[in-house]
């Protein structure tokens, strides 16, 4: 714009300026001056006044109005002076609608032709009538007069090509900066800008995509940047395209694309927005109905990850209140039911009237005394699991032979075993050395473990505990001839309070925690467990344990038995967005 004020102020500054110093050469060469000749004189003052005008108040479309009328008068005032339309001034009236171009207005020319039009008009119709006098009378006479005329619009005219030069370099001048400018947006920007035909075809890439997709901007040229698309979401970025040059909307959609150029299944994939909206391009649109598009592609791989834990938490938090409804079931059913035979049997027992025989006495206090311990056993259960959750359940790490150990355990259950029609069986290597860790642990392991194992084997069954030497750990195995566990149910083994059958149409009683107290036990003593099991083929559990835990160092953080599994989820959840589908 301050191009255009120069371009405007400088041609009738330059002009006026040489009317005035020409001013008095014209009086000492013509001598006294006429009324039309000062008059002249005085009009060709006129454009400083315009610029005057112009520079006061930035109206520039209004200044030139004013020059084209100014410009305008002073012409038609010398042709009727000097010969109407036949006059040397009348064919600068082409100059009027020629400097009104330089506004760039289309209502300014408008004007200034109008102007000149009327001008020629009155010449006309003042030279058809007779009103102006002949040109042959007055070209002696005015001689001077037209020379001044022809010099001045010389140098007018010199001024106009001068300020339309400026404008035109200041202009080109402009455009170079203005490409710089978007160039060193598009370098530096992380969002990358595609151009797309009417096809999908890409016409330009900005050089962010070398960044983003691992490959240079021209290889995307064409389909290239189609076929770096996920093959499951190439219709939704066809989709999106389509949409927005047809409709003339603009669109969004997520993808996924393929990192660098390994071919068409190698590289990695990487989640992508991409916002399209078509270019406004009318005579495009008229002929086909289509227009191109523009689009700007964002990597929001961070954000899909983050997706991705939300949803698995919400999915944790679903677990959690399930173990909660199966918690209170369980607990509900594992608990009532000693307490009904406690006090019915206690309530039998206290009746003065109801005679009961001896052995009957005896059975019922038996089993009052087996009901007592199955509480204590699920109340015991219960704090040892809430120690563990909230990091206070400390072991006692000491040296000890492991081999009494599972022999006093064999021992122990052999009853049990015997009544459920169960044969134990035990093979412990016969250097097995000592190890240091808590001997109540260890045992209370074994014990969960047989007892699981006699509980789910059928009569005639076999369970077999097996231990040895393995480098610097002892592998202790339970394996049993029993049930087995469904492959659906293996990975949720070790839970709290799940158990691989429903909880109300359950064959055996059992609160689910025996597993889930093994595998706080084991990971306190920095083990491992193993399980293994097939449908109707029966189940094997290997503990390993380091000889020396506490040359291992025991993890400070809580034991999670019912939310556990949470951290594996959130590991899956940032690779899911490199599997192709």
């Amino acid at each position: 714009m301050a191009a255009r004020h120069r371009a405007f102020i400088a041609p009738r500054l330059i002009g006026s300026f040489a009317a005035l110093a020409s001013f008095p050469v014209f009086v000492a060469v013509r001598g006294v001056p006429s009324v039309l000749e000062v008059g002249v004189f005085a009009w060709l003052v006129a454009p400083i006044l315009t610029a005057y005008f112009l520079s006061r108040t930035g109206r520039y479309e209004a200044a030139h109005v004013l020059s084209s009328l100014a410009l305008t008068g002073l012409v038609l005032a010398v042709a009727l002076s000097t010969g109407g339309i036949a006059s040397f001034a009348a064919i600068w009236l082409v100059i009027v609608p020629l400097e009104a171009s330089l506004s760039a207005s289309r209502r300014v020319v408008a004007l200034a032709s109008i102007f000149a039009l009327v001008a020629a008009g009155t010449l006309l119709i003042g030279s058809a009538w007779g009103l102006l006098p002949p040109p042959g009378s007055t070209v002696n006479e005015h001689g001077a007069l037209a020379a001044l005329g022809v010099v001045s619009a010389a140098l007018y005219a010199t001024g106009l090509a001068l300020g339309a030069e400026s404008l035109a370099r200041t202009s080109v001048w402009l455009l170079y900066a203005e490409e710089d400018r978007y160039r060193l947006l598009a370098r530096n920007m992380t969002d990358v800008i595609t151009r797309h035909g009417k096809n999908g075809a890409v016409l330009f890439v900005s050089p962010a995509a070398e960044s983003l997709f691992g490959v240079k901007p021209a290889a995307l040229a064409g389909h290239g940047l189609f076929d770096h698309v996920h093959v499951a979401d190439r219709p939704a970025f066809l989709t999106a395209l389509a949409d927005a040059s047809s409709h003339g909307e603009d669109r969004s959609v997520e993808f996924r694309i393929r990192r660098g150029d390994d071919g068409p299944h190698g590289g990695s994939f990487v989640w992508v927005e991409m916002r399209c909206r078509p270019l406004n391009e009318a005579n495009t649109r008229a002929a086909t109905g289509e227009s191109e598009v523009v689009a700007v592609l964002r990597d929001i791989s961070e954000r899909k990850t983050h997706e991705q834990a939300i949803e698995v938490a919400r999915a944790e938090q679903e677990r959690a209140s399930l173990s909660k409804s199966r918690f209170l079931a369980t607990m509900s059913h594992e608990l009532r039911t000693p307490l009904n035979a406690i006090i019915g049997f206690s309530e039998m027992l206290t009746k003065e009237n109801l005679v009961v025989q001896p052995e009957r006495r005896l059975e019922y206090a038996r089993l009052i005394n087996e009901s007592g311990h199955h509480l204590l056993s699920v109340v015991n259960g219960i704090l040892d699991m809430s120690k563990m959750e909230t990091g206070n359940f400390e072991i006692t790490p000491e040296p000890f032979a492991p081999a009494p150990v599972i022999t006093g355990c064999c021992d122990l259950l052999a009853l049990k075993a015997r009544d459920a029609g169960v044969e134990i069986k035990s093979r412990v290597q016969d250097d097995l050395p000592e190890i240091v860790g808590d001997r109540r642990a260890f045992n209370q392991i074994l014990i969960n473990l047989m007892s699981n194992a006699i509980k789910f084997t059928p009569r005639g069954g076999r369970v077999t505990v097996s231990a040895h030497r393995n480098g610097n750990k002892i592998d202790v195995s339970v394996e049993d001839t029993g049930v087995g566990i469904g492959e659906a149910d293996l990975p949720r083994l070790g839970e709290a309070f799940f158990q691989a059958r429903g909880t109300y149409d359950r064959r055996h009683d059992g609160t689910g925690l025996g597993l889930s107290i093994v595998k706080g036990l084991v990971k306190l003593h920095c083990g491992d467990i193993d399980i293994r099991s097939r449908l109707g083929e029966g189940t094997r559990v290997t503990v390993s344990l380091p000889i020396d835990c506490e040359s291992h160092k025991v993890p400070a953080d809580p034991i999670r038995l019912v939310t556990e599994r949470a951290g594996d989820l959130a590991a899956v959840a940032n690779i899911l967005v490199k599997k192709s589908a």
